[in-house]
């Protein structure tokens, strides 16, 4: 902390005294302000690298210290329902044994891919050439 304040300190103090010689050079007091906070940045970039760095160490620092506290609380269902899906067979439900149904209540069992194209239902004669009586020569010219 100490080191954020002395770092804004001296850059508040620099704007101060470069605002403070522009306006004895009567440059205005608003034009002042705003090149005296550019001029104070360009400063402090150049020439406060060391500090300004220890203060964004400080607050980096700070910040993880704030994040470890709030990481601490744990909710132990969310862990057991982790553990289950990341392990390597999968979840275990209890009834497992039993082959998968499909939700028309057919049985899947000894089918490879219950979404593969076994599964697919017939498209009114449609050959998978286009022919038949569900092809394109067969299409009415207001369904195209």
């Amino acid at each position: 902390m100490r080191q954020f304040l002395l770092y804004a300190v001296i850059r508040l103090g620099l704007w101060v005294l470069i605002w403070w010689l522009l306006t004895l050079l009567d440059v205005g007091l608003m034009l002042a302000g705003v090149l005296a906070a550019f001029l104070a940045m360009l400063i402090s970039i150049l020439f406060l690298d060391k500090l300004r760095g220890a203060a964004a160490m400080r607050w980096k620092d700070a910040n993880e210290r704030r994040a470890q506290r709030r990481e601490e609380e744990t909710d132990e269902d969310a862990e057991f329902e982790d553990s289950l899906l990341d392990s390597p067979e999968g979840p275990q439900v209890e009834g497992e044994d039993a082959a998968p149904e499909d939700p028309l209540g057919e049985s899947l069992e000894g089918e490879d891919d219950p979404a593969g194209p076994g599964r697919l239902p017939e498209l009114d004669g449609a050959d998978p050439d286009g022919s038949g009586p569900g092809g394109p020569e067969n299409v009415r010219g207001s369904d195209r």
